[in-house]
């Protein structure tokens, strides 16, 4: 296999899920913020630096998404980020866009932002050890009545065309400088739609996406997707089971995925970190798939050990605590493996 292959392949090993890290400067504080921390860059530092070194955490986390500052970060005796992972036998990899904003002309849609420039940020990214990269893509589903006419749905066909064609262009970059890109369409949960809507929104995105890295030459064997799982809104008066969610997002990916995609890594969403788990391992415990079903969870990993680690130097041992165990809830959730025991092993 290429290298690219390899690295897509290592990126969803048995029993591995990808850590992200990347989030930006505004975000982390906002998380900060939730226990009382204020976000300079030596907080976030620590912060990263008490997730990274967290003990056995390679075990069953092969690659973390850093963002632009984390990337050129140190750890506190001076050692790059990057060796920090890469020594522990995880894989660095980098966000690259510069975020969603509004469409013009089109109310309550987003477009990604970040392909200006582009070429030259792999190179230096690649050149600071970056081996796979992120661009993540927004899409809303609308809060409408029946009374709706079709024209005022979203997502419309437009937003969906302008936001896979910005992630195929950012993925033949991506590979043109070595790197394996994740292509994200988000579904956003916010809403009161119901889970069939998700379906078809998230069935339409997946199909113009894969339509779309075909036309711009995307090797799908050295490409993964990150995506949501097929839910209904969180406004949505009919809430669905794992089973459920498992069945539809199953369903969607056999219509819409190529099984040549090496992993689908899940994206949280929103969800608590034990409902992430949980679907995840039922839709594992359906398989065999044509592709492996990880995770790239971000809040669903993070949360506890942030709540449990409150910026206190004398915390980092309980931070990492959390972080490993929900790591290795959701490596056991990789093959069906996760259980109520243990969770409650922690």
């Amino acid at each position: 296999m290429t290298q690219l292959e390899d690295t897509a392949r290592a990126l969803v090993a048995p029993g591995k899920g990808i850590l992200a890290a990347d989030e930006s400067t505004g975000t982390i504080k906002k998380r900060f913020d939730s226990i009382h921390l204020e976000s300079t860059e030596d907080n976030r530092r620590a912060y990263r630096e008490m997730l990274f070194r967290t003990p056995t955490l390679g075990d069953h986390i092969s690659g973390v998404i850093l963002y632009d500052e984390t990337i050129r970060q140190s750890a506190e005796d001076g050692t790059p980020f990057v060796k920090v992972l890469a020594d522990a036998g995880m894989i660095p990899g980098i966000k690259v866009d510069t975020g969603a904003k509004q469409l013009a002309a089109f109310p309550g849609e987003l477009v990604t932002e970040g392909l200006d420039g582009l070429r030259e940020r792999f190179a230096d990214y690649a050149k600071l050890g970056a081996r796979f990269a992120k661009w993540r893509a927004v899409i809303n589903i609308g809060a409408r009545s029946s009374e709706a006419s079709p024209a005022d749905r979203i997502p419309t066909s437009f937003c969906i065309d302008a936001n896979v064609h910005a992630l195929a262009r950012y993925a033949a970059l991506a590979q043109e400088a070595g790197l394996v890109p994740i292509v994200e369409p988000e579904i956003l949960m916010d809403g009161d739609h119901t889970i069939e809507r998700c379906y078809d929104a998230t069935l339409a995105t997946l199909r113009a996406l894969f339509d779309e890295l075909y036309r711009h030459r995307v090797s799908c064997e050295g490409t993964l997707l990150k995506t949501n799982m097929v839910l209904p809104g969180t406004e949505c008066s009919q809430q669905a089971t794992p089973g459920q969610i498992a069945e539809q997002t199953i369903r969607c990916f056999r219509n819409a995925v190529p099984p040549a995609i090496p992993g689908i890594v899940f994206l949280s969403g929103g969800q608590a970190d034990i409902p992430a788990t949980e679907n995840l391992n039922e839709m594992n415990s359906l398989g065999p798939h044509a592709w492996e079903l990880s995770f790239s969870y971000g809040r669903a990993l993070q949360a506890p050990a942030l709540k449990a680690w409150k910026g206190e130097p004398a915390n980092v041992e309980a931070g990492q605590h959390e972080l490993l165990h929900r790591a290795k809830c959701n490596g056991a959730a990789r093959d069906g493996r996760y259980s109520k025991e243990l969770e409650a092993a922690a």
